[in-house]
């Protein structure tokens, strides 16, 4: 099996995708693909190798990404407008043998270390830039093809990043069979056929966009609308000017949406399915976006160690707030403090079984244990309740997991930075309810002996370590952090 097959069957003069206002058909992107398959293996690249792809929502995403499946490698998404320092951890830990760079990442390549991309062997550079001794992914796309190569189902298809259930950022371990499995999954629900067009403004580095939107688009035969960047008067335009059938986004997406002072008249005319995922939509978004457009925003939940969809409102009766039931082929529990099954209507943690459940933390067996049972079963640490007709309803998060328009930020990463700072004796971060992204990044500060520090620049020096939504959005100056009699700070005092 690989895959990457999932684009095969679908007829050549069939539009694939939308990128910079260009059309890619079926037929001219498995031609692209299959060149750059062979260019990879003329290279040396094979299976097992790690492709780390630095690109934003492009063709070039797409083509790479299907290349290096449909070899056997291992993907590894990583957001490439991510400062030079998180990149270059992220590098080492998933050590790729081959790095796709876009011109938005090409600053911060340059600033990586040379023995942190040591082990890289093979440098391609899209459209509009050029890095000294990389190849140029044009020219790879033109030369002799190669055929898709059979791996295991139980092989890694992509490394994903994300804070998880289980502490800082680690690469999550998605085989062939994992992603392949909630595509299927999803698609009972959604229906995705050659008539379809999906709104692609989700970043593809992250799991909702790669296997959401694109997976479950191109396994239906869709044609997937890539938008590099979110702006919602020219997202109304661009629904309406490609008759836009599936609309996916975050909670941001749709805040801000529901905001527009002059929408496009009947600008939703056309969408058949409007999903919100990644993070809760507050219900008086859904609800506003309802009595201004008639259109029902569906919610949904996932996780990217679930590949990600668990469950779907699609296809049930419209409930706000509700995040409806489990896709086929999920078996789900809610238990308490003691793993016990909760009674119907009381609160428990989410636990999920199924094929679509992730191998494991990459080179991390402790993590992976903490959050799979022996027996399959996957803890997310996210607590809901489900009521007598089966519909589930998040209630908080067990975790200290902040969640920015979508994105996990993990306290404790963001903690790190900011405690190296040479003026900051204790920091506490926490996330606080904010209305365009869900929640915002909130430091509590303690400075050494009483040093006055400049808010905007501890703001900005977080900003040369790490990426701008995990980045605080406030800091505040305290003399001392709340803890309790055994001193261990007491975050919940400062939410």
């Amino acid at each position: 099996m690989n895959l990457a097959h999932i684009i095969d069957a679908h007829p050549d003069s069939s539009a694939a995708l939308v990128s910079r206002g260009r059309s890619t058909t079926y037929g001219t992107l498995r031609q692209q693909i299959a060149s750059m398959r062979g260019a990879l293996l003329r290279e040396n690249v094979g299976k097992g190798d790690v492709v780390a792809l630095l690109c934003g929502n492009s063709r070039y995403f797409v083509v790479s990404y299907f290349a290096a499946i449909g070899i056997g490698a291992i993907i590894a998404p990583l957001n490439p407008t991510s400062p030079a320092p998180e990149i270059e951890g992220e590098l080492l830990a998933i050590k790729p043998t081959v790095v796709v760079i876009e011109p938005s990442a090409a600053a911060a390549w340059e600033l990586i270390p040379s023995v942190t991309s040591s082990a890289v062997r093979v440098v391609i550079s899209t459209e509009g830039h050029s890095i000294p001794g990389a190849l140029t992914i044009d020219d790879m796309l033109s030369g002799a093809p190669a055929d898709i190569i059979e791996v295991e189902s139980s092989h890694p298809a992509a490394y994903m990043f994300t804070s998880g259930t289980a502490g800082s950022p680690k690469a999550a371990v998605l085989t062939h069979n994992n992603l392949l499995t909630n595509i299927h999954q999803a698609n009972v629900a959604e229906h995705i056929g050659p008539d379809d067009v999906t709104f692609g403004v989700l970043p593809l580095f992250h799991i909702f966009g790669l296997n959401v939107v694109l997976g479950t688009t191109f396994a239906g035969g869709g044609c997937v609308v890539l938008v590099q960047r979110f702006d919602p008067v020219s997202a109304m335009e661009t629904i309406v000017e490609r008759k836009v059938t599936v609309l996916p986004g975050a909670p941001s997406m749709w805040m801000a949406l529901a905001q527009l002072d002059h929408p496009t008249p009947n600008g939703f005319a056309g969408v058949r399915i409007a999903l919100s995922g990644a993070a809760k939509l507050p219900e008086q978004i859904s609800q506003s976006i309802s009595a201004r457009f008639g259109l029902q925003v569906f919610e949904g939940y996932g996780l990217t160690e679930a590949a990600p969809v668990v469950t779907t409102s699609i296809g049930l009766t419209w409930i706000p707030g509700s995040i409806g039931r489990t896709v086929p082929g999920i078996e789900l529990r809610l238990v308490d403090e003691n793993g016990d099954d909760v009674l119907v209507g009381d609160s428990g943690e989410i636990w999920i079984r199924g094929e679509n459940i992730f191998a494991g933390y990459l080179d991390d067996p402790e993590a992976t244990a903490r959050v799979l049972t022996r027996d399959g079963w996957l803890r997310t640490g996210d607590i809901a309740v489900v009521d007598e007709d089966g519909h589930l309803y998040m209630v908080d998060r067990m975790k200290d997991l902040i969640i920015v328009s979508g994105f996990n930020v993990f306290p404790a990463e963001v903690e790190g930075v900011l405690g190296a700072h040479p003026d900051i004796a204790e920091v506490v971060v926490v996330g606080t309810p904010h209305p365009h992204t869900g929640e915002a990044v909130r430091a509590y500060v303690v400075t050494r002996n009483g040093v006055h520090l400049d808010e905007d620049a501890i703001i900005d020096y977080c900003r040369t370590k790490l990426a701008r939504y995990k980045c605080p959005s406030k800091v505040l100056f305290v003399d001392a952090l709340p803890r309790n009699l055994t001193g261990k700070v007491q975050r919940f005092a400062l939410r």
